[in-house]
C-alpha cells in the first residue's frame, strides 16, 4: 500500500529557502475537500498539490491545489515541485506524460537544466487574451498598488490574459522601484471581485535582455504575494509577444522571468512562446526545484 507523503519543495529554483514554497501530498486519494483545504490552511504555502490517481483514459495523474483559503484551478510552481518529487521516485516511469486539472489537461516532459539537473516543463493552456481594462479600473489598479497613473507604462493596456489561470498583466515604468512597492491589499482584492480576476501581476522589462522582473499579488485568495509565479510569467509570455515587446525570429519567443527577489525567495521561470502569424498559440513554462524535506501523513 503506498503512503501518503508530504513534501516540501521550494520551485523554480536549486537554492533552499528561495523560489516558492510548495506542499505537495503524494497518493491523497481517500482525503476529502475538507482535509486538503484544512492541509493547505495549516502550511500556508500559496499552493499545496494533492496528487491523485487518474480518472480516465486521457491523462497519467491528477493533480489539484488549494491556497490556504481556496480550491484554484492550476499552480504552474506546484505542477513544477510535484513533478521533481516525481520524477526523483524509483520507478518513474516515462518522462513525458499528461496531468489533469480542474483547468484542463497540460502536457508535462522531465528534462535537464545547464548543471545537468532535473527541470520540469508544463505546456500551459493556449492563451486567452482578454479587452484592456477602462481608464477607471486602470487608475485604481494604480492606486491600489501606491503608483501614479504615469508610472504604469502609458501605451499598454492592462489587461487579463490566461493560459490556465487568468492574471492581470501590469506594465510598470522601468524609473519605479519594483521592489519597493507596497499595495493596498485590500483595494486590489475588492477590484479582484469586479473584473474577475484574482491576481496581479506587475512587471518591467529588463534592457537589453530576454528577461523580466515581477511581483505577483492575489490578496482575493489568501496570497498577498506569490513569490514566483508560473501562472503568471506565462501569460506574460503572451503579453510580451502580443504587444511586440520583445525580439523573436517568427517561430518562438524564450525569455527568463525573474521573480521573488522583493521577499528574498529569487526565482526564475523559463518561458517559451510558440507563435504563428505574430501571435502566440501555445507557452510553456520550465522549472528547476530542490526537496527541502518530507514526512508521512497520518489517516
Amino acid at each position: 500500500m503506498n503512503k501518503r507523503t508530504l513534501y516540501h519543495v521550494d520551485a523554480f529554483t536549486t537554492t533552499r529557502f528561495r523560489g516558492n514554497p510548495a506542499g505537495v501530498v503524494l497518493n491523497a486519494d481517500g482525503m476529502s475537500d475538507a482535509e486538503m483545504q484544512d492541509l493547505a490552511r495549516e502550511l500556508k504555502h500559496s499552493e499545496t498539490a494533492f496528487v491523485l490517481a487518474p480518472d480516465g483514459a486521457d491523462h497519467d495523474v491528477r493533480l489539484r491545489y488549494f491556497s490556504p483559503t481556496t480550491e484554484v484551478p492550476l499552480c504552474g510552481h506546484a505542477t513544477i515541485a510535484t513533478h521533481y518529487v516525481r520524477a526523483g521516485l524509483p520507478g518513474f516511469g516515462s518522462n513525458e506524460f499528461r496531468q489533469k486539472t480542474a483547468a484542463g489537461i497540460q502536457r508535462i516532459r522531465i528534462g535537464r537544466n545547464e548543471a545537468g539537473g532535473r527541470r520540469v516543463f508544463m505546456q500551459q493552456e493556449r492563451p486567452r487574451i482578454g479587452p484592456p481594462l477602462g481608464d477607471s479600473v486602470r487608475r485604481r489598479i494604480a492606486a491600489a498598488l501606491g503608483v501614479a497613473d504615469d508610472q504604469l507604462t502609458p501605451t499598454l493596456p492592462l489587461q487579463v490574459i490566461s493560459t490556465g489561470h487568468g492574471k492581470v498583466m501590469v506594465p510598470l515604468e522601468p524609473t519605479v522601484d519594483l521592489d519597493a512597492l507596497a499595495p493596498r491589499m485590500s483595494a486590489l482584492a475588492a477590484l479582484s471581485a469586479e473584473i474577475g480576476c484574482n491576481g496581479y501581476f506587475v512587471f518591467q522589462r529588463r534592457e537589453g535582455e530576454a528577461a523580466t522582473d515581477g511581483r505577483m499579488f492575489a490578496p482575493a485568495i489568501g496570497i498577498d504575494e506569490d513569490p514566483v509565479t508560473g501562472n503568471a510569467n506565462g501569460p506574460l509570455g503572451a503579453y510580451l509577444v502580443h504587444h511586440r515587446l520583445l525580439p523573436h525570429d517568427g517561430a518562438s519567443l524564450r525569455f527568463a522571468g525573474h521573480q521573488g527577489r522583493a521577499l528574498r525567495r529569487d526565482g526564475i521561470v523559463h518561458v517559451e512562446v510558440r507563435i504563428v502569424d505574430d501571435e502566440p498559440v501555445e507557452v510553456t513554462i520550465a522549472g528547476d526545484a530542490c526537496i527541502l524535506f518530507s514526512a508521512p501523513l497520518n489517516g
